[in-house]
This record gives structure tokens, C-alpha cells and sequence, in this order.
């Protein structure tokens, strides 16, 4: 049986609004998180249609199962999840107030939008970030604007326009938005947004860690639409930001960027890197591939690099020879993404002379953490100020430190080094530390 809200909610909403958020929702999934979720039959057509199914063979968390064997869940998944979040904040949001500026349209739009966010993300997590490509946010506006999608999103009362702006918000609809385009955007990518909500919550308990876990049913209590901010919270919710941010916060430094999560996204981020530079494989080629359609590309194509690759495929991860923290003064020169082979071939000079073998070639790697941002953009309403100036200890200083605790130099090395690595980590270490601050 669908959900169904509590008789005061229902005669508060305009009569087109709860239709669309409350009827003809029969087709039911069984979540392994949210439990039963339900879908119109057109939404579930969405989500058997083939940009959609390949989203069940790209895994959320990429090579984080080498660390947690239970990470394997997939980004189909976690996009239900937010569908059924989204849904749920409608629903909530409505009848306190915001189905005074909602249309049903609307509503339709924003719920495939959330169903469809990830549409056009690429395989293996996030290893082709920093990487010339489109974002990925711009390929999912296309593919919501492209046939087969299009015809489906219509079918389910949206309007495939208004759902491609929702996710790409630089491209469809760019611009100073209004209306429920910023409603909706604001929603979908916010403080307390459906995304962040279901996947600290579903990361954390597929790879076991009692980090991510939200206390939904209560963070929804708390907010209250707001037409040009989006949701506002009151001074009752804090505690549910602050476990929130300080979730996001442990999840990056157990599980997004652990170590070993971090030396297979550089070894692919370098791979893809040379094959792109030396045009062995071609931006368009990486859109729309799953993870084992990654996998297989570069096994099909010649560049040196891409051995780094198959060593991923093969479980063979480069070893951290060096944990520094990022100071940008002391390490700007590591900043620029393209840059970062000269360095890698320039401190491999450096150390092969310590560990008595050559790492030149593609024997080391450096990586650098892209900014990983904490928003905590929420207005408190009875205190009658932003979030981060009110009663939290969040405020900016907090959040900068956060920040700059995650973001770690590592230096990888060819497992075949890491004998060698023990006996001269502190020659290495001082040798590296004096290198990157030249």
C-alpha cells in the first residue's frame, strides 16, 4: 500500500499538488535503506530504461569495496534512494506552506530530476574527476533532454526541460533562476539536500561504519520551505546538521579517501590522463561507459600508461610512500591537475636514487584530494540568522579545519618498492617534504 499522509497535510495542499505527490504511486521497490519505496508506473519505466540501467553497473563507492567488501552497491540505488527522499520533502514541504508556489508540473519535474541525477556520472566513482570531460551534471541534462529519456519524462507528467535544469544548473536554464526552477535546484543541492541525506546514509551501512547514518525522519521535522532559499530549519534541527557535517566529515577520512581508495583513483585518474593526452582514447568515448566497459576500453587500446589500470583491475594498488598535509603557500605548484606528470617524473628522479631502483616512467604518483566543500547555508528561522552564525560550533573556522585535516599529499609508488619504502621512509619523507616546497 503507498504511503499516505496524515489526513491535515492533505486538505492544507492545493488539490493538483497532492495528486501529483499522492496518487498513482503502485509500483512498489524494496529498498535495502528506506525499505518499501514507491513509483508511478511511468517512473518505474524510467528506471528501466537503458541510461538508467546502466547506473546498476556502476558501483557508488568505485574501489572503496577493496577496504569495505560490502561497498558494492550500486548508483541505480542510491538514485532511488533520493527519488524517495525527494518525494518525502515534497510532501513535508508542502504542507507547511510551499504548495502555494508548487504546480504538479513541477512536482513531476523536480521528482524525475532526483531520480535521474546521476544519469550522466561516470564509472568508477569519481577517478575522472579533474580530467578535461564534461561534467557530469551536463551529460545527465542531456541524456533527460535526449530521446528515450525525454519521451518518459513527459509520459510522467514533467516536463524534461524543467528536470534537466534542475541537475545542470550551468547549462539548461543557466542563469539568475527563479521561481520553482531555484526552488527545486536548491532543494536537490543544498545543505540538507535528498542526495547527501541517502548517500551517507547508504554508504555507511553498506561498508559497515556507524558514521553515516541521518536521522531523516527528524531532519524533515525541522525544515521549512522557503520560496527564494529554498529550506529553512529551526534551532531543534541544528544538532541535526551538526551530526550531518560531522558525518561527511568521517566518511571522507574512513572511507572516500582512504588510502587505498586514493591510490586506485590516481592510478586510474593517470591512466585515462596519458590516454587522453596521447589521444589513444577520446573524451566522448568515456561518456556513458559502466565500470567494466572502463575496464575494458583501455584493454582494448595501446598506451603505456594504461597498465596502471589493469594493475587496479588486478588489485594490484601503488603503496603510499608519503603522508604530508596540504598547505597551499608551501604546495600551490601540485594545484594545477595538467602539471602533475612533469612533478611526478621530477621527484621520481629524486627518490629512485634513495630506494636504488628507477620509479621514473609511471612508478609514482602523486595525488591531491580535489576541495571538498561543507555547506552549511541554512537560515535558522527563530534565531533569525545563517546557520554557521548562530548557536553551532560549526561555524567557518571549524569547517576550514575540516577541510584542511582531509586534504593529504600521498605519494604512490609501485608496490615492488614498498620493501624499500620501510627501510628509507624518513630519507624519503625529508626528501619529498623539501622537494614540494621549492
Amino acid at each position: 500500500m503507498a504511503f499516505r499522509p496524515f489526513p491535515g497535510i492533505i486538505t492544507s495542499m492545493k488539490e493538483d499538488v497532492q495528486s501529483a505527490l499522492f496518487e498513482g504511486y503502485t509500483e512498489p521497490i524494496r529498498d535495502m535503506l528506506w525499505g518499501h519505496i514507491y513509483l508511478t508506473p511511468a517512473l518505474a519505466a524510467l528506471t528501466e530504461s537503458p541510461p538508467f540501467m546502466r547506473l546498476h553497473r556502476i558501483m557508488q563507492l568505485g574501489p572503496a569495496f577493496r577496504v569495505y567488501p560490502g561497498a558494492s552497491h550500486t548508483r541505480a540505488s542510491h538514485s532511488i534512494g533520493v527519488y524517495h527522499l525527494a518525494r518525502r520533502l515534497l510532501i513535508h514541504l508542502a504542507g507547511e506552506g510551499a504548495d502555494s508556489w508548487l504546480t504538479a508540473g513541477g512536482v513531476h519535474s523536480f521528482l524525475c530530476a532526483a531520480l535521474l541525477h546521476d544519469l550522466g556520472h561516470f564509472p568508477y566513482a569519481h577517478s575522472l574527476k579533474e580530467l578535461p570531460l564534461a561534467e557530469h551534471e551536463a551529460l545527465t541534462g542531456n541524456l533527460i533532454s535526449s530521446e528515450p529519456v525525454k519521451s518518459l519524462v513527459a509520459a510522467a507528467g514533467a516536463d524534461p526541460c524543467l528536470a534537466a535544469a534542475i541537475v545542470n544548473t550551468a547549462g539548461h536554464g543557466s542563469g539568475e533562476a527563479d521561481g520553482e526552477l531555484a526552488f527545486y535546484r536548491r532543494l536537490l543541492s543544498g545543505a540538507l539536500d535528498p542526495d547527501k541525506l541517502d548517500y551517507l546514509s547508504r554508504d555507511g551501512r553498506c561498508c559497515g561504519v556507524p558514521y553515516g547514518a541521518q536521522d531523516v525522519d527528524f531532519i524533515l521535522s525541522r525544515l521549512h520551505p522557503h520560496q527564494k532559499r529554498g529550506v529553512d530549519i529551526d534551532s531543534r534541527g541544528i544538532p541535526a546538521v551538526e551530526s550531518l557535517l560531522f558525518s561527511k566529515y568521517l566518511m571522507y577520512r574512513a572511507v572516500y579517501w582512504h588510502k587505498s581508495v586514493r591510490s586506485a583513483t590516481a592510478m586510474i585518474k593517470k591512466a585515462l590522463a596519458g590516454g587522453l593526452q596521447s589521444r589513444a582514447i577520446a573524451a566522448q568515448e568515456l561518456y556513458g561507459l559502466d565500470d567494466q566497459g572502463l575496464f575494458a576500453l583501455v584493454r582494448q587500446r595501446d598506451c603505456p600508461l594504461f597498465g596502471l589500470a589493469e594493475s587496479v583491475e588486478s588489485g594490484k594498488l601503488f603503496a603510499a610512500a608519503v603522508e604530508i598535509p596540504f598547505e597551499q603557500t608551501a604546495h600551490g605548484k601540485l594545484l594545477e591537475f595538467d602539471k602533475r606528470s612533469q612533478l611526478e617524473e621530477e621527484l621520481a628522479a629524486e627518490l629512485s636514487p634513495i630506494l636504488g631502483r628507477s620509479l621514473e616512467g609511471n612508478g609514482l604518483i602523486i595525488d591531491l584530494p580535489e576541495p571538498v566543500s561543507f555547506e552549511s547555508g541554512l537560515f535558522v528561522t527563530d534565531e533569525a540568522r545563517e546557520f554557521s552564525a548562530g548557536s553551532s560550533v560549526f561555524g567557518g573556522s571549524a569547517l576550514d579545519a575540516f577541510v584542511k585535516s582531509l586534504r593529504i599529499i600521498r605519494v604512490f609508488v609501485d608496490p615492488r618498492h614498498e620493501e624499500n619504502l620501510r627501510i628509507h621512509h624518513e630519507s624519503i619523507l625529508r626528501t619529498t617534504q623539501k622537494w614540494l616546497t621549492l
